[in-house]
Formats: structure tokens, C-alpha cells, sequence
């Protein structure tokens, strides 16, 4: 099968999904070609059966922006002739499934079919953005296959759009084997002493991850045990959490690393994951870290209930209840017995439901589904 995938190339959930789900199609013998404007996050190792090309953003004198989605759609035409690809899988519907559907309707009967994964912004964000919504509407409805990853996403989708298709929930997954808890090479010494507790939070930093949010909860954790704050990730929000850690006098507490490629290297290390967001269409991050054994506190917001349940491998809490966040954390740090629990769960489940392999099939067998429609 061939198949092209079109998606952002930052750091962040769907960049993540989109590469991982290349390279695991690739490795089961897919002949896999991805489309952006850079190398997608975590595609930086050789595997014989991906393709990157590299969709050209250079000005044109007549043009006050860069079209790129016309240089997208036409990219994937000639890529398309040159390697007759089954499918186009179109992460975010704006503009990766508006591309791809020009580009088959310029193909005509050699044309590819269109799937388009839906992640999350581009339903509750932009999609209801008043000069989106009605292309966007278009986009998903034009599709050949949708799939979401998660049950809260498919309902949005529905009632946002009032749409009648029929979409396919394929949840985000983790490679169990780097996201493991005994997978970690750092050195726990060089963030924090033996009897100093160690809370992670990792995001791309936006406004809606309530990132600040973080730097409270663990001020309130501070005050009653010893404990580090490690942050991964960055974004817009990142001076403003920065500056709160400054004004809170947690400098030196709170550990800044940035972005970082190997998170399955660090992830480990955490005896607690944070993620007060109010919003995640799933949550990847929080998945991540239950596959490394680390208990999640965060908000009760849209596909996060579906896998972090209470008193299993974690607790969830009201969107911006800091409190409510802080004293579920301190009972868990509190308790090794409790948090003991929370991991072996925490792992026991991903390891049951959401496995590279086990999700990758279900792609592939989606993928026949609508191939043979």
C-alpha cells in the first residue's frame, strides 16, 4: 500500500501521532511519503520505506503570502503520478484535507482517496472560527474516510458540524517500548536529591495548556514536601511561566529543559505528571507518561477521562481547581503505596489498549475499509 501523510512538523500531539504512524506503516511494509514544510517531529532516523518531500513555502512577488495550500495540493499531484499512491492521510482538516481534496480533483480517475484525521484545533478552534467553518465543513465532509482520536472529538465534530458521516475513533497510542519506566539513561541526581519528589510537566506551551497553572500547584506541592518542577517543552506561554516561577520564588526549584527530541529518555524520571489543560482533544502527553509509570493529575476536559481515571492511574480534577490539583498530588507523593498502584496500572493499561502495533492495525484495516468502499 502507499500511502501519502500530510501533516504539521512542530512539536505537538498531532506532529507526533502523524510521524509514528509513518514509521510504523513503513515498517509493515507500506511505502509511506510524508508532505510539510520541514521534516516532522521524530522522523530524524532512516527507515527504507518513507519518503519526506519537502513542500516549497518561497515568496512570489504577486503573492502578500506564501499560498501554501495550493503549493500542497500541487505537490501532491506530481508526487501522486509519479507513485500512485492508494491514500492521502490528511492530519488536520485545515488546510492538509482542502489540499488534498484539489489535488484529487485534479487527478481525476487516478486520484488517491482522502482520510482525514481529525486531532483536535482544527474542530474546536479554528473550525469554528466564522471564516473557516463552512471549508472546513467542506473539507471533512469531502473526505473518503474520517477518523478521530478520541470519543470527545467525534461527538464535537458531530454537533459542530452537524455532519452525517460516519467517523472511525482510532486513539492516539505509544511506542511501549522507548516509553517504558526502566527506559530512561539520564541521571535523576543531576535534576534532584534522593528525598526531593520530581513533577513534569511537557507541552507545546500555548495559552490553553494552562501552563502557569503548573507553577501554582507545584508552588502549593513545595510548600509541604520537597520537590523539583521539571518543564519540557516551549511556546508562547513559556515567559509567562517562567516569570510566575520568578515572582513565586521557584527558580531555584523549577528546571527549564525546552524542547527536547528523546522525552522517553526524561519521562521516566517523574514521580508525577501534570496537566491542567483546558483542553486536549486526547492528550498524548499524559498517555506517554502513564506508559513510563508515571501517575497523571489534570483537568476532567475532553479525551483526558477516556484513559486517566480515578484512583486507577491518577485523578482529574475541575478545569483551574489548583487546589483540588495540589492535594491530589500531595496525597500521591505522599503515599508510595498509592502511587505504586497508580503506575503498575497506569502501565497495565497502555500496555492492553493502546500499543503502536495494536493501533496500527487498526489503521490498516481502516485504511481497506475505504479503499474498498
Amino acid at each position: 500500500m502507499k500511502i501519502a501523510i500530510v501533516c504539521y512538523p512542530v512539536k505537538g500531539g498531532s506532529g507526533v501521532v502523524a510521524s509514528e504512524l509513518g514509521i510504523g506503516l513503513s515498517r509493515r511494509g507500506c511505502e509511506v511519503h510524508f508532505f510539510s514544510y520541514e521534516l516532522p517531529f521524530r522522523l530524524s532516523t532512516y527507515e527504507s520505506n518513507f519518503i519526506f518531500h519537502e513542500v516549497d513555502t518561497s515568496n512570489y512577488p504577486l503573492f502578500k503570502y506564501p499560498p501554501y495550500t495550493i503549493t500542497l495540493a500541487a505537490k501532491l499531484v506530481d508526487e501522486s503520478l509519479n507513485h500512485k499512491f492508494d491514500i492521502i492521510n490528511a492530519h488536520y482538516a485545515i488546510p492538509h484535507a482542502a489540499a488534498a481534496y484539489l489535488a484529487v480533483k485534479t487527478l481525476g480517475e487516478k486520484a488517491p482517496k482522502i482520510i482525514t484525521t481529525l486531532h483536535g484545533t482544527d474542530i474546536t478552534l479554528i473550525g469554528q472560527d466564522r471564516s473557516f467553518y463552512s471549508i472546513t465543513k467542506f473539507s471533512i465532509e469531502a473526505s473518503d474516510g474520517l477518523t478521530t482520536v478520541s470519543k470527545y472529538l467525534e461527538d464535537k465534530t458531530h454537533d459542530t458540524f452537524k455532519i452525517d458521516k460516519q467517523i472511525e475513533v482510532i486513539p492516539n497510542f505509544v511506542d511501549t517500548q522507548r516509553f517504558s519506566p526502566d527506559q530512561s539513561e539520564c541521571n535523576r541526581d543531576l535534576f534532584a536529591n534522593p528525598d526531593q519528589k520530581i513533577i513534569m510537566h511537557m507541552s507545546n506551551y500555548r495559552p490553553v495548556k494552562n501552563a502557569t497553572h503548573v507553577v501554582r500547584i507545584f508552588d502549593i506541592i513545595q510548600k509541604k514536601i520537597p520537590a523539583k518542577l521539571i518543564l519540557v517543552g516551549d511556546g508562547p506561554d513559556t515567559g509567562n511561566v517562567m516569570n510566575l516561577a520568578r515572582e513565586l520564588g521557584l527558580s531555584d526549584r523549577v528546571i527549564f529543559l525546552g524542547n527536547q527530541d528523546r522525552v522517553h529518555q526524561i519521562l521516566p524520571l517523574a514521580d508525577l505528571f501534570l496537566l491542567p489543560s483546558a483542553s486536549e482533544a486526547f492528550g498524548l502527553a499524559a498517555l506517554e507518561a502513564l506508559s513510563c509509570g508515571v501517575p497523571v493529575v489534570g483537568s476532567i476536559v475532553g479525551g483526558l477521562p477516556e484513559f486517566v481515571f480515578d484512583s486507577v492511574n491518577g485523578y482529574l480534577c475541575p478545569i483551574g481547581d489548583i487546589e483540588g490539583m495540589a492535594a491530589r498530588s500531595i496525597e500521591i507523593l505522599t503515599n508510595d503505596d498509592l502511587r505504586s498502584k497508580l503506575s503498575k496500572n497506569g502501565r497495565k493499561q497502555v500496555l492492553e489498549k493502546y500499543k503502536i502495533d495494536e493501533i496500527i492495525d487498526r489503521y490498516l484495516k481502516y485504511y481497506e475499509v475505504v479503499l474498498n468502499d
